[in-house]
């Protein structure tokens, strides 16, 4: 490593990465630097890249670091190096750009030099742009729901996934909701893997309806959990897994086991902590990720609930009427035009 007054130079992965002013602190809380957040993702290196590698990310960049303004961005500078990786990804009204590939940890640490507190994945390899691998369950607390109502949905969530032969790899999102991923075998495409997403979110809510919903309309959702199902909409991208929140104290995206969700404490999981314990640790998905699984239980299910006549959930507004969809409109509002 070479050092200049106001740059450091890192040797990652065969490639030289330039860090500009690497003291500058990103998380205030502890005083976490620019350079400490490539640190972080260097020590975090083996799980960070089992789910992260190989995928477009867009890019949240916090020049300021933590608390300062912020802008998203999907489209690689011009001005970047001949070596990054990239891939043409798309939006739902078709523009399309070319985004970063998170090939090895020398992308990462370019990206964090100018500016990326976020990593917002796609669920889908670039190599293989047509088959989504990942499902991403996504449990919302609507206001006043507490995170142990939370974790009580996880817990749901995964007797369920049992119960169809199927394992979730379930993380922390950096906030007050947690995740749940199925790695998947790649032979589906967003529109199937999002169908079962709304398949699984509507059982999850037929059988504990005091606790879980479906409802994509928030007038309609109550004091529930939400399960949204719109976040394995084609095109959509998730927070990723070990990614560090623009958060003061540094909270990241963590994974954990399911016998840690009674204890898993959120707040706790920071670019401070989480190195000792991957060292101490390991991957926590080792056993609950790695294995990819047939979308077949959960097809199953979607095509029961189509054989019932029930139409396909709202999509969010930005997307093109989709077929068997209701009307994209809220209830109130609906009744309202009658």
């Amino acid at each position: 490593m070479a050092t200049k007054s106001e740059e450091t130079l890192l040797e990652l992965d065969g490639r030289e990465v330039r860090i500009t002013s690497p003291d500058k602190v990103f998380f205030p809380e502890r005083g976490e630097t620019k350079l400490d957040l490539v640190r972080y993702y260097e020590s975090v290196r083996e799980p960070l890249m089992s789910t992260m590698g190989g995928r477009p990310v867009l890019l949240q960049r916090f020049p300021e670091g933590a608390g300062g303004t912020n802008f998203f961005q999907k489209r690689v500078p011009k001005d970047a190096p001949d070596w990054l990786q990239t891939t043409v990804v798309s939006t739902p009204n078709g523009t399309t750009s070319n985004a970063l590939v998170v090939a090895d940890l020398a992308h990462v640490a370019w990206a964090v030099n100018i500016g990326c507190l976020g990593f917002h994945v796609w669920p889908y390899m670039a190599a293989d742009p047509d088959h989504a691998d990942e499902l991403r369950i996504d449990l919302d607390p609507t206001p006043g729901i507490t995170f142990d109502e939370v974790r009580e949905g996880a817990r749901r969530v995964n007797a369920l996934l049992d119960e169809l032969g199927l394992v979730g790899a379930p993380k922390t999102t950096g906030g007050d909701g947690l995740h749940v991923y199925l790695r998947l075998e790649p032979r589906w495409d967003s529109i199937q893997v999002r169908a079962c997403a709304v398949a699984l979110a509507r059982e999850l809510e037929r059988r504990h309806p005091d606790l879980l919903t479906a409802a994509w309309w928030k007038e309609e959702r109550g004091r529930r959990v939400f399960v949204d199902f719109n976040q394995n909409s084609p095109h959509k991208t998730v927070f990723g897994a070990w990614s560090v929140r623009p958060l003061p104290g540094g909270q990241a995206s963590a994974p954990f086991s399911w016998d840690e969700l009674d204890s898993v404490d959120p707040a706790a999981m920071t670019i401070a902590t989480l190195p000792a314990r991957v060292k101490e640790q390991g991957n926590p998905w080792r056993a609950t990720y790695g294995t990819p699984q047939s979308l077949e239980p959960l097809l199953a299910l979607h095509e029961r609930d189509m054989a019932n006549g029930l139409l396909d959930a709202p999509w969010p507004p930005v997307y093109p009427k989709m077929p068997n969809e209701p009307p994209r409109v809220a209830p109130s509002r609906a009744k309202k035009t009658t």
